[in-house]
């Protein structure tokens, strides 16, 4: 596979590519036959694939030609929810409030309950506080999947190798051929059932290495839900990206 060179927006040749409030990703492709542009919502990219013939001055020009469609697809983007004081995060399928309460208080995240809506109350010096919440999210993540890993893995008489929590952004979960099993961390901000479901997808994985019918069948059988959770996350899936990202 050749290298993926990333460019930043404003070293596009073009009048109007650094108004576009995106990073631009360049590939280059050795099976293509023409430029092709795309918007990834994930990660609120733009991308041009090109030949290998092509000289990079053409990812510029081609992007410029196509402007109006690049802007229209960034503009029907959710807006970025950045992991600031005071907004609304999900976990586990419910809204809670962020709240930094600066340094002085141990530990880096307490859940405390309110009449309005439960708080996420993140300690430390502010600007450490984004992070401080994401690594939280991320270590419940991975205490929730390894619960429900070991749960389903138990029931199918398999065992995973290791379990891994990235910010993966095309899939939500993956299973190696050596046993490990990788996640996404956002999951933990989806309701209880869909990463349940996620976890018991993969364990499946570790016994039908393919999506065949014995594989559904397995799944089926671990989560009565499973249709129900693979139309939550077709339809609301995309949206738990935009949380924790930048702001144009």
């Amino acid at each position: 596979m050749r290298k993926i060179r990333r460019i930043a927006s404003p070293t596009l040749k073009g009048d109007h590519i650094g108004d576009l409030g995106a990073p631009v990703e360049v590939r280059r492709h050795p099976g293509a036959r023409r430029l092709t542009l795309r918007v990834s919502r994930t990660r609120r990219t733009v991308i041009v694939t090109l030949p290998v013939q092509c000289d990079l001055d053409e990812a510029g020009s081609f992007i410029t030609r196509n402007i109006d469609w690049v802007r229209a697809r960034l503009n029907s983007l959710p807006d970025p929810v950045p992991f600031l004081d005071g907004v609304f995060i999900p976990l586990r399928g419910d809204a809670h409030r962020v709240v930094f309460t600066g340094p002085g208080r141990r530990g880096p995240v307490e859940r405390r309950s309110t009449p309005s809506y439960p708080e996420l109350r993140v300690s430390g010096r502010p600007e450490h506080a984004p992070r401080r919440l994401k690594d939280w999210l991320a270590k419940e993540a991975h205490r929730s999947l390894d619960e429900r890993v070991s749960f389903h893995a138990k029931r199918l008489g398999v065992t995973a190798k290791r379990i891994a929590v990235r910010d993966q952004a095309s899939r939500w979960g993956s299973c190696s051929t050596t046993g490990v099993l990788s996640f996404s961390w956002r999951l933990i901000m989806a309701p209880a059932e869909i990463l349940d479901y996620v976890a018991a997808h993969e364990v499946a994985h570790l016994r039908e290495m393919n999506h065949g019918p014995r594989f559904w069948a397995l799944v089926d059988k671990a989560v009565p839900g499973m249709e129900e959770a693979k139309r939550w996350l077709q339809i609301y899936g995309m949206d738990l990206h935009r949380y924790g990202a930048v702001a144009d």
